[in-house]
């Protein structure tokens, strides 16, 4: 840590990985319990993996393949206690702020509508949201979809790794404090997924309108004229070639009440499939895999986890 210290002439992200490795590995106890938890996460995987169907598909993080989508008796990846068991089931591990930057420019909005140097009060206070445009009432929707997706992702369990509010790319560092910055498609990704049963760049939205699913395209009232998202989560989503990874699949997640079915599939696009998920269905659908998305190798979920640490970068 000291050689790897910036005060020291020493590289910030190679200090991260090391902070990282020493709160892992860095004393024997420590070493031990990760140890364990490889080989137990490791055995259950080979043996969900052998219960499953040899298959074939495309995506995933690396080359490696296993059980494909099987809603028959198997393995279920989600954490919990044994029957009668008194410890608090495990949560995904996770990084960045769910939800903070859209917040952040509803917040910009606000002040800009209301007037610079009035007083807020209360910024969330009802009447206010609800008499403010809808530019900014739906970067707050943004923000809460954003965070009650991440609540539920969290439930997926230690073999789940999250990222929220990934950056995508340079430059947009002022959006969320810049009024005058185009409403949508920013540079960020809600939620990057990897677990077992693939690598999944995660969009939540709220439109406050019904979504209707035609053909391979999303529809809504609540939707600008031109906007596509699925398009534009594809585009943001190519940063993962710059991680050297692979994504298994692209995800919308939507409120329960917008969308009237738990999952559509929307095509597939350069091998990666593409989806648009209830979010109360999101965490069981993800837990057992997606329709044609083969689960991960153990030597590739590891690999890709520790190539995704070392590689996200947070609005």
């Amino acid at each position: 840590m000291r050689r790897s210290h910036p005060d020291t002439g020493g590289d910030a992200d190679a200090f991260l990985a090391v902070q990282q490795a020493w709160q892992l590995v860095g004393t024997p106890a420590a070493r031990r319990a990760y140890d364990a938890a490889h080989a137990r996460e490791r055995a259950a995987y080979d043996g969900g993996a052998r219960r499953g169907r040899s298959g074939s598909g495309t995506g995933g993080a690396g080359s490696g393949s296993s059980a494909p989508f099987d809603y028959s008796p198997g393995r279920v990846w989600t954490s919990g206690t044994t029957a009668g068991g008194t410890r608090a089931p495990s949560r995904a591990r996770s990084s960045g702020h769910p939800g903070g930057w859209s917040r952040e420019r509803y917040l910009t909005l606000l002040r800009e509508w209301v007037g610079r140097g009035v007083a807020i009060e209360d910024p969330y206070e009802a009447r206010l949201v609800t008499s403010a445009p809808p530019e900014i009432r739906h970067a707050l929707a943004d923000a809460q979809a954003e965070e009650a997706t991440a609540r539920l992702l969290a439930e997926l369990g230690s073999a789940f790794t999250l990222w929220h509010d990934v950056a995508t790319g340079r430059g947009n560092e002022t959006w969320a404090r810049d009024a005058s910055a185009a409403p949508t498609n920013p540079a960020k990704i809600d939620h990057v997924v990897l677990g077992p049963t693939g690598l999944f760049i995660v969009q939540s939205e709220d439109w406050g309108a019904p979504v209707t699913v035609q053909g391979k395209k999303l529809v809504s009232t609540g939707l600008a004229k031109g906007t596509r998202p699925m398009k534009e989560l594809a585009e943001r989503a190519r940063v993962a070639r710059r991680w050297r990874v692979r994504p298994s699949a692209l995800v919308i997640v939507l409120d329960d009440d917008a969308l009237s079915m738990d999952l559509a599939a929307l095509g597939t696009k350069r091998g990666v499939p593409r989806f648009v998920v209830r979010r109360g269905a999101l965490a069981d659908r993800l837990a057992h895999g997606l329709p044609g998305v083969p689960f991960l190798s153990a030597e590739d979920l590891f690999a890709a986890r520790t190539t995704l640490q070392r590689a996200v970068r947070f609005v």
